[in-house]
C-alpha cells in the first residue's frame, strides 16, 4: 500500500499545485466591489449655532457613559445590562450564530476530503481490504464562494453593531427608568413637605375658628387640602415601584430581587459635548449596522452574478486493495483516479436574471434604509439638544417662580392670621406654590431624560472601530 502511494505522489503534488493556483485566482470575484454610498451630512447642528468641536477631545464620552451623572446607584445598575439583560443576550447569541455562518461559508473555499475503509471475507477464507482517500473541490475561479464569505462577514459585523445598539438602548432605558424612580422619590418628599405646610395652615385655621374669627368652612377647606396632599404622597409609590420593577427586568433580575433605596433627583444634568455631525456616522451603532447591511447586500449581488458562470470541480481518489487468505498470495494493488467537471448554465428560464435583479433591489433598499437611519440620527440629536436648551431655561424660570410662590404663601398666611385676608387667598397661594414645585421637578426630570437621549443619539461613546472585522481575507490575501 505504501509503495502504491509513493508511485502516485507526483500526481498528488500536481493536484495540490493546481488547487493552490486556483486559490490565488479565487481573489478575483464577479459582481460590484463595495463602496459606502454617500449620505446627507450637515456641516453643523441647527441647535448649536457657532459651535466648533474642541481638540483634543478629552471630554468626549467613552464606554461607561452613565458615569457622567455621578450617581453611584446608577453606576452599579447600568453595567448589569450587558451581563444579564435577556434582550442583549438574544442579540449576542445572534452574533455568535453569524460568526458560525462565516465559518460555514469559508468551508466552501477548501476541498472536501473523505476517508473510506472496507473489509470483506469470502470463501474459501479470502480476505479483501480496501482503503481509499477521496476528495473533491469546486474551484472558486469566479469568486462565488468568496463573495459568499464576504456576505456572511458583513452580516456578522452588522450583527455585532446590532448587539451594541441593543445594549445601548437597554442601558438608556434603565437610566430613564432610574430618573423616573428618583423623580417619584423627590415627588414623595415634595408632597410630604406639602402635607406639613398644609397641616400648619389647618392648625392656624382651627385656632382662628376656635376664637370665633373665621367660619367652619375655612377649617373644612384646610382639612381637604391636607387630605389631597396625603393622597398625592401615597400615589407616588405606583410610579416608584413600577420604575423599580422595570429596572430589575432591564438588569436581568426578577423584580422581587431588587430593592433601591430612597434618593433624590439630581438638580443638574451633566454637560454632554456634541461631536461634529460627520463623526455621528462613526459613533452610532445603528448606523454601523445599516452600513454593514449594505455591504452584505452588495456581496449578495456578486453571489447572484456568479450564477452566469460555470462551476468547475476537481475530484480525485487515492487508495489500495489488499488480498490475503488461503491459496492467495499477499498482494497490494494501488488505486487512483483524478477527474474534472464543468457545469455551465445554458437555460434556466431567467432564474439567474431574477436573482441578480432581486439582489440589486435588496441593495437599493438597504441604501435607502441607511440614509434614512442617518437622517433620523441627526433628527434625534437636534431633538435632544432643543429639549435640553428649553428645559434648562424652564428650570431657571421655575426656580424663581417657586421662590415667589413661597413668599406669597407666607404673606397670605400672615395676613390671614391678622384678619386682613380671606382663606381663599391662602388656598390659592398654596396651590400655586405646589404647582410651581411640581413644574420645577418635572422640568429637571425632563432635562435629565433629554440628556440621556442626547448621549444615546450621539452613540453613547461607542465607535465603529470596536467592530471586529471578519472579512474573507486577512492581510496578504490569504484565506483565514
Amino acid at each position: 500500500m505504501a509503495t502504491g502511494i509513493s508511485q502516485t505522489s507526483p500526481r498528488v503534488r500536481f493536484l495540490f499545485g493546481v488547487l493552490a493556483a486556483t486559490t490565488a485566482l479565487g481573489g478575483c470575484a464577479v459582481g460590484p466591489d463595495y463602496v459606502r454610498p454617500a449620505a446627507v451630512t450637515p456641516v453643523a447642528y441647527k441647535e448649536l449655532k457657532g459651535w466648533k468641536p474642541a481638540t483634543p477631545r478629552d471630554d468626549a464620552l467613552k464606554g461607561e457613559w452613565w458615569r457622567a451623572f455621578g450617581d453611584s446607584t446608577l453606576d452599579r445598575l447600568a453595567p448589569m445590562v450587558a451581563v444579564s439583560n435577556q434582550t442583549v443576550k438574544a442579540d449576542e447569541a445572534n452574533y455568535r450564530q453569524a460568526l458560525a455562518l462565516i465559518a460555514e461559508a469559508r468551508a466552501s473555499l477548501f476541498p472536501t476530503v473523505t476517508g473510506d475503509a472496507s473489509a470483506t471475507r469470502a470463501q474459501p477464507g479470502i480476505n479483501t481490504t480496501t482503503e481509499e482517500l477521496s476528495g473533491s473541490w469546486t474551484l472558486d475561479i469566479f469568486g462565488k464562494a468568496l463573495r459568499g464569505v464576504e456576505e456572511a462577514g458583513a452580516a456578522a459585523e452588522a450583527s455585532q453593531a446590532t448587539l451594541a445598539n441593543a445594549t445601548l438602548a437597554e442601558q438608556s432605558a434603565l437610566a430613564v427608568a432610574y430618573i423616573t424612580l428618583r423623580e417619584a422619590d423627590s415627588a414623595h418628599d415634595l408632597y410630604a413637605d406639602t402635607v406639613k405646610q398644609y397641616q400648619r395652615a389647618l392648625d392656624i385655621t382651627q385656632n382662628q375658628y376656635n376664637q370665633g374669627t373665621v367660619a367652619k368652612s375655612d377649617v373644612i377647606t384646610a382639612q381637604a387640602q391636607v387630605l389631597s396632599a396625603q393622597a398625592l404622597e401615597v400615589q407616588t409609590e405606583v410610579s416608584r415601584q413600577q420604575s423599580e420593577h422595570a429596572i430589575a427586568v432591564l438588569a436581568g433580575r426578577p423584580p422581587a430581587e431588587l430593592n433601591i433605596g430612597h434618593g433624590k433627583l439630581a438638580e443638574r444634568s451633566p454637560a454632554v459635548p456634541a461631536q461634529a455631525p460627520s463623526a455621528l456616522l462613526e459613533r452610532r451603532p445603528d448606523i454601523a449596522a445599516a452600513e454593514r447591511a449594505m455591504a452584505e447586500a452588495n456581496a449578495a449581488i456578486g453571489v447572484a452574478t456568479a450564477g452566469y458562470y460555470p462551476d468547475i470541480s476537481l475530484s480525485g481518489l487515492l487508495g489500495s486493495t489488499h488480498q490475503s487468505g488461503f491459496g492467495v498470495a499477499n498482494a497490494s494493488s494501488p488505486v487512483w483516479s483524478f477527474g474534472a467537471s464543468l457545469a455551465q448554465p445554458i437555460f434556466n428560464g431567467g432564474l439567474t436574471d431574477a436573482q441578480v435583479a432581486a439582489a440589486r433591489a435588496t441593495y437599493d433598499s438597504d441604501v435607502a434604509t441607511y440614509r434614512q437611519t442617518v437622517l433620523t440620527a441627526f433628527q434625534q440629536v437636534e431633538d435632544a439638544l432643543v429639549a435640553i436648551r428649553v428645559y434648562a431655561a424652564t428650570i431657571k424660570i421655575e426656580i424663581e417662580a417657586v421662590k415667589a410662590a413661597e413668599q406669597a404663601v407666607q404673606i397670605s398666611l400672615n395676613e390671614y392670621q391678622a384678619g386682613t385676608q380671606s382663606f381663599t387667598t391662602v388656598v390659592t397661594a398654596e396651590a400655586t406654590a405646589l404647582s410651581d414645585e411640581q413644574n420645577l421637578l418635572s422640568a429637571r426630570a425632563q432635562e435629565l431624560t433629554a440628556t440621556i437621549n442626547l448621549i444615546v443619539a450621539l452613540g453613547g461613546g461607542w465607535n465603529d472601530a470596536k467592530i471586529v472585522k471578519v472579512g474573507p481575507l486577512a492581510a496578504g490575501g490569504q484565506v483565514f
